[in-house]
């Protein structure tokens, strides 16, 4: 199955390719990708060289355009897909239908992905997708379970890609807005979750308090190690309970299902985390490499390589195994 990892930065993306990712996916540096983050990114240049080196070294990169044009200010959009296209990128990942059916129109040779973003999570929507705008493979969102996963692929000639490691959304995918109420940035259309240029850190009585927005979200005791501040993994008060309401600081970490995702269909296996360091990436790459190469000679898989890596130092199956069934 192909390993398709994140680079937030040119020297993630050398990273995770000299570490043996055979894809990476990327973003430009502005609101046209969800990962809109400041030091975040490639420019055009950037972009042009990261593709070349990869292609050198026989790995793909996927650019993600992925968020939603704004009313009047779509060619900011059309301008990325025209970009990636003459960067040579070897697909676009979009969620967008107009978006779509610009690339789809007007450069009908870059191949299309749809994004995470769309939450396109049943065949039908799917195949509608592959009809109108020719996408070549769907990123499923992360609320579906293997079997789910395998009924999709019987009923789809489309290609299938998962999310297997790093961060894990307690929203579908394209329906988030708990960071605009208290930001007013949204991340579906600005790209930008718990934007930095919000996020505040106060020492108060040996604690700290972490703020997004201006509202205290977390408080760590001396110590206790501080997530960084997301509404949906925010430590809450309500009625006698006090803890992590939404989510837990926990990562998606689904190494030990890769036999039974295979068996499902799957075709690709994408890590999260385009905004960790290029010594995160090239870890975890080489890992699931090893893990990967592993289950395709027939042996035994590694365990426990990535334990260390997860936020928390916790990790969870997600709704892969949906035990609350």
């Amino acid at each position: 199955m192909e390993i398709v990892c994140p680079a937030g930065t040119p020297a993630a993306l050398r990273a995770a390719v000299k570490a043996g990712a055979h894809t990476i996916y990327c973003g430009f540096n502005d609101e046209t990708n969800a990962r809109n983050f400041p030091g975040l990114n490639f420019d055009r240049a950037e972009m042009r060289e990261g593709v070349r080196f990869a292609h050198d070294m026989g790995s793909k990169v996927l650019i993600a355009i992925n968020t939603f044009p704004r009313a009047g200010a779509e060619h900011i959009w059309h301008n990325a897909v025209s970009d990636a296209a003459e960067a040579g990128a070897d697909a676009v990942i979009l969620a967008d239908p107009g978006l779509l059916a610009y690339a789809a129109q007007n450069h009908p040779a870059l191949r299309r992905h749809l994004s995470v973003q769309a939450a396109a999570a049943n065949a039908d929507v799917i195949n509608y997708y592959a009809k109108c705008f020719d996408v070549k493979r769907v990123v499923l969102p992360r609320v579906l379970s293997i079997p789910e996963i395998a009924a999709i692929n019987a009923e789809t000639e489309v290609e299938t890609e998962v999310f297997v490691f790093g961060g894990l959304c307690v929203m579908a995918e394209g329906r988030c807005s708990l960071s605009s109420f208290v930001t007013g940035l949204s991340p579906n259309m600005n790209g930008v979750c718990s934007p930095a240029s919000h996020v505040d850190y106060h020492e108060d009585n040996d604690a700290l308090s972490v703020r997004l927005g201006g509202y205290t979200i977390h408080r760590a005791e001396k110590g206790e190690p501080a997530p960084y501040p997301t509404l949906c993994k925010g430590c809450f008060t309500s009625a006698d309970k006090k803890g992590y309401l939404f989510e837990d600081p926990v990562s998606l970490n689904a190494e030990q299902l890769i036999p039974q995702l295979k068996k499902a269909g799957v075709t690709a296996l994408k890590i999260e985390g385009r905004q960790r360091s290029r010594s995160y990436v090239a870890q975890v790459v080489r890992n699931f490499r090893a893990a990967v190469d592993a289950l395709e000679a027939g042996q035994p898989m590694p365990e426990g390589m990535l334990a260390q890596l997860s936020e928390g130092q916790a990790g969870t199956t997600g709704a892969y195994r949906k035990i609350w069934r």
